[in-house]
């Protein structure tokens, strides 16, 4: 699923809100996690996973097609590690496909109604 495509299925799920307005929360969303990875901090969404940033050490490696040194800088990568509900929910049998998709639906409109402030 691309960007546009998770646009498209908000705004189909919730009709009461137009589709550029959808597009604008969305990129607050990712705005959001953005700055908020940039500031360091840590990022758990329950039942989905959580985003953190992992150092990379400085390091000498090597270029693939000369063979020659080469230094590799320090750098800041971001880190996703998926959550135990969304791994059970990905990990169903392709037999069950069809009737997991509209459970993996109710479980995220659960959550959903659950965390709502």
């Amino acid at each position: 699923m691309t960007k546009s495509g998770l646009i498209e299925e908000v705004a189909k799920r919730t009709p009461h809100i137009s589709k550029k307005d959808t597009e604008v929360v969305v990129n607050t969303i990712f705005d959001a996690m953005i700055e908020s990875l940039r500031g360091g901090d840590r990022i758990e969404i329950r039942g989905f996973g959580s985003f953190q940033v992992k150092i990379r050490e400085a390091r000498d490696g090597r270029n693939p097609k000369t063979g020659e040194p080469v230094h590799i800088s320090a750098k800041r990568t971001p880190f996703f590690k998926v959550g135990k509900e969304l791994k059970e929910m990905v990990d169903v049998s392709p037999s069950a496909s069809d009737s997991a998709s509209t459970s993996i639906a109710a479980e995220f409109e659960a959550l959903d109604d659950s965390t709502a402030v």
